[in-house]
């Protein structure tokens, strides 16, 4: 008998792992990226009570001028505004000439006081600007003189190497500095340094110039605080859908991110229906439905005969995941494959996101071996933090309550749920940085797929993570640890992984870069890029 067992899973898993993989798609969200215009942005948000306006060319901030030869003194609209030595602003006038009278003002509200303080801000812009300009050692020394009376230490360094990054286009450095100013409100620095990043970001240069262009877009949006407006009119113009799913075939093939997640879940649910004749799967976001090429081809070579498969596909009709032709092409497709197959098939569609799934929608049947599937999904179901319902966990304890064999869990390992936004920010640079440098490693950087992978399949969510909060931010990843809490809590436990599985993604990987590497520990699968952690993998039952 048990020799029997063994037999049938290693059938199993050669029909697995090695058949042809037709109609592949990547499992992520995959929206055109859209240049922001600040201008018409600023129009659409002005009845919001937005309290800033960013000017496309990002004008220079060093505006407080006088002219002693005309013998006028010229206040500062708006749009010119001036700023102390820590970047927060000073004054916001209308723009008005008048005589250089001591006990003359635009309000009657300045006199000699503001003429003698509007010099001495003078004469520090001016030595601001110069030091921009000319960002040499002397004057940096110069300028944390002059300034060491009121600015702290810490502040300085920061200033100072800021400084010394432009000049060397670290970029970076200056993104992590224009973080740290709209973090902290400080408007004109982060305007300045926007400006200067313009000049060193490049949709296809190195990988931190490529991904700098999206981010850029993430602050300025963040700043005006628009970023749920651009997330919105992305939704609205998706490319063609041929255009898309092509997007994401490219993605899927030159990385191993999405191949790893299908394949070790796909292990995990074949394991655990070895031995059933009637398996329902619900699959959480089917997308293309893709994921399950194989699993159908697997069961298709099973000793004994196939067993009936049954899959439920959720997905809400709206996402980039219905394009293609919706839920019933989907069905369609499968059915095809399995008949083709001489496998016994049903599907059923449910239109809707996870915010919506309740128990009616999943059409459970007694006798029925049930596995559940969650890859690259529960991150945009939103948790305590952003809503009472916490859909993340309500969604869990539905599904433990189905009594499920086995239930497969795949997600970004990154941390950008519930961080407040400079170390939010940090983290998703740093989680980036690896996506683009491996797609870096396989697509030439004016190989047009690649620029069209990076639009469409990654440049929404970053933009998604940087600038929008509460409802609007759906990007909110969590390190498995926390997933692992959550699952607990809904009263799983650990479903142990296969070896088999494990050595057959290590066969995967070999054909990749060797930068990319393969790590088993407690209890979960984890893929990274070089010592980067990207994607993590396990089941629960």
């Amino acid at each position: 008998m048990q020799a029997s067992k063994q037999h049938r899973r290693s059938a199993m898993s050669n029909a697995l792992y090695y058949q042809p993989l037709p109609e592949v798609e990547a499992a992520c969200y995959l929206f055109p990226f859209q240049t922001f215009d600040p201008q018409l942005c600023h129009s659409d948000i002005s009845s919001q009570g937005s309290n800033c306006s960013i000017q496309t060319s990002l004008e220079k901030y060093c505006t407080l001028e006088s002219s002693s030869s005309m013998g006028f003194a010229i206040y500062n609209s708006p749009t010119n505004m001036s700023f102390s030595p820590n970047g927060s602003t000073i004054s916001q006038y209308e723009s008005q000439s008048y005589p250089l009278d001591p006990h003359h003002s635009p309000d009657n509200n300045y006199g000699s006081s503001m003429t003698d303080e509007a010099d001495e801000l003078k004469h520090k812009l001016r030595e601001l600007e110069n030091l921009m300009l000319e960002p040499d050692s002397d004057m940096l020394d110069n300028y944390e003189s002059a300034l060491r009376g009121g600015t702290a230490l810490s502040e300085m360094d920061g200033w100072k190497q800021t400084m010394e990054a432009i000049p060397k286009k670290d970029l970076k450095q200056v993104l992590v500095a224009c973080a740290k100013a709209v973090s902290e409100n400080d408007i004109l620095t982060a305007h300045w340094l926007m400006d200067e990043m313009r000049q060193m970001v490049s949709v296809s240069g190195e990988p931190i110039q490529r991904l700098g262009a999206y981010m850029l877009e993430g602050l300025i949006a963040r700043l005006a605080s628009s970023g749920s407006l651009i997330y919105k009119s992305l939704t609205c113009k998706e490319p063609a859908s041929s255009e898309l799913l092509s997007s994401m075939h490219v993605l899927y093939e030159v990385c191993p991110y999405f191949k790893f997640g299908y394949m070790s879940a796909n292990g995990a649910i074949a394991e655990a229906m070895k031995d059933e004749n009637r398996v329902h799967i619900i699959d959480f976001q089917i997308g293309q439905g893709s994921q399950w090429v194989t699993l159908i081809q697997a069961f298709a070579a099973r000793p004994g005969g196939p067993p009936h498969i049954r899959i439920t596909g959720i997905d809400d009709s709206n996402s980039a995941y219905a394009l293609g032709g919706g839920l019933n092409s989907v069905g369609q497709r499968l059915s095809r494959l399995a008949e083709s197959f001489k496998v016994p098939f049903e599907f059923h569609g449910a239109a809707m996101s996870g915010c919506e799934v309740q128990l009616e929608n999943l059409k459970i049947r007694p006798g029925e071996a049930l596995a559940v599937n969650f890859a690259f999904m529960l991150r945009h179901m939103p948790d305590e933090s952003v809503s009472t319902q916490n859909h993340r966990d309500r969604l869990l304890r539905l599904v433990k309550g189905l009594s499920p064999k086995v239930v497969t869990l795949v997600e970004q390992e990154s941390n950008t749920n519930t961080a407040p936004f400079f170390p939010r920010f940090l983290e998703a640079l740093n989680y980036y940085t690896a996506m683009f440098e491996s797609i870096d490693a396989t697509l030439p950087r004016e190989h047009k797929e690649r620029i069209n992978v990076e639009q469409h399949c990654l440049a929404r969510d970053i933009v998604n993570v940087i600038a929008c909060e509460g409802i609007e931010r759906v990007e909110r990843h969590e390190l498995l640890g926390k997933w692992k809490s959550r699952f607990q809590m809904a009263g799983f436990t650990p479903y142990p992984l296969s070896s088999l599985v494990n050595a057959t993604i290590k066969t995967l990987l070999e054909s990749y870069c060797d930068k990319y590497r393969l790590e088993e520990r407690d209890g979960a699968l984890y893929l990274g890029w070089m010592n980067r952690d990207l994607v993590a993998s396990c089941a629960w039952k």
